[in-house]
């Protein structure tokens, strides 16, 4: 046999064996197409749902005790302006006080002429003793049965009638000195030295400075807040503070604006605030809880309520409810929220209340993400 035959030979053997290696080979088994289809589809849900998850970023804030307050707009005014006049005439031959002069009750404003004032005094004063010696002289003839029960009482209302006319007589005699009925500042004056002046002229315009009275106007809303006796602080447009209480709230609404009329009663014994002043006020209530936000997290659900949006335990976004007790130029402080309150502050309009999201928690004071 020649080496092509023998070599020809062994490679054909090799290809059999190689051949033959294939059929003894066990080939696997085809895959479940129905666990294959199964295993793809929790495989896509998965996904999706990875995908679904909204992501928003959260702050947890806590509520902290806060007074709660109205805030008003108002102005000062006197308790009392009174126009202090003459009930009898004469000339007026005194006028003791100036414009811008504080007095005290009882003091001289003006003065009108007695002329014969105290003359009429005396005079009635003479009448009424003739009517007591009369009228005891009648007492002691009735004693003895002298005189007829009609001639007593004559003589008894004479004398009452003397005595009424000396009491006229010193009235008039003191009304001649006009005086401070109260204490306070003299505003006006309408009568000087040598006018004469009738029953009903004003002498002097009076008005009462302490205490002080702010009143102002308030809300159908904030009149429900409102109780006798609160404290209430402010200040003027110069700056100048003050303090008092809440000392009267009306029964009535104005018939256009709808508000109710308020006064807040303020001590001013020195005299500093002056009547007309405008002035900002706060009421203060009931203390509660409340939390800070600013105002672009607010929102409206679909019954127009102002709220914000929330997430719970299980990363749901709820709506809350809120109340604002006090508004400012960076934030407000609100009520109605937990006292410690999961409050999404990024991506709150893009997520519907009851979806499930995927909060990025961060700091309340530094805004710096610390878990998810």
């Amino acid at each position: 046999m020649s080496k092509n035959v023998a070599s020809a030979s062994i490679i054909a053997g090799l290809l059999l064996l190689w051949l033959g290696s294939g059929l003894m080979v066990e080939r696997p088994a085809d895959p479940d197409p129905v666990a294959t289809a199964k295993v793809g589809h929790q495989t896509q849900q998965a996904q999706a749902s990875s995908a679904a998850l909204a992501r928003v970023r959260v702050k947890r804030i806590n509520a902290e005790p806060r007074s709660q307050n109205v805030v008003l707009r108002g102005r000062t005014e006197a308790k009392r302006i009174v126009e202090v006049t003459a009930e009898i005439s004469g000339r007026v031959v005194s006028r003791a006080v100036e414009r811008g002069e504080q007095v005290s009750a009882g003091q001289l404003l003006c003065e009108i002429a007695i002329d014969d004032r105290e003359m009429a005094v005396e005079e009635a004063q003479a009448g009424l003793e003739k009517a007591q010696i009369e009228y005891e002289g009648s007492m002691k003839l009735a004693a003895q049965g002298l005189l007829s029960e009609v001639s007593i009482a004559a003589s008894d209302a004479r004398q009452e009638s003397a005595e009424a006319n000396l009491q006229r007589q010193i009235l008039n005699l003191a009304r001649t000195q006009i005086t401070a009925p109260f204490d306070g500042v003299v505003e006006d004056l309408h009568l000087d030295e040598g006018d004469y002046a009738m029953p009903g002229d004003h002498c002097a315009t009076l008005i009462d400075l302490d205490p002080m009275l702010v009143t102002a106007q308030v809300t159908e809303e904030q009149v429900e807040h409102l109780r006798l006796g609160s404290t209430v602080r402010g200040s003027t447009r110069m700056g100048r503070s003050l303090e008092g209480e809440l000392s009267f709230i009306g029964n009535q609404s104005d018939l256009v604006t709808r508000t109710y009329d308020v006064e807040i009663t303020v001590n001013n014994q020195d005299y500093l605030l002056r009547s007309g002043l405008t002035v900002s006020l706060r009421v203060m209530l009931d203390q509660v809880q409340a939390h800070y936000i600013t105002p672009s997290l607010l929102t409206l659900n679909d019954q127009g309520d102002i709220g914000v949006r929330l997430i719970d335990q299980t990363n749901r976004v709820v709506f809350n409810a809120i109340e604002i007790i006090e508004d400012g130029p960076e934030g407000m402080w609100v009520s109605g929220l937990p006292d410690n309150a999961a409050l999404i502050t990024v991506g709150q309009e893009y997520v519907a209340v009851g979806a499930v999201v995927d909060p990025v928690y961060v700091y309340t004071t530094s805004d710096r993400i610390v878990t998810r």
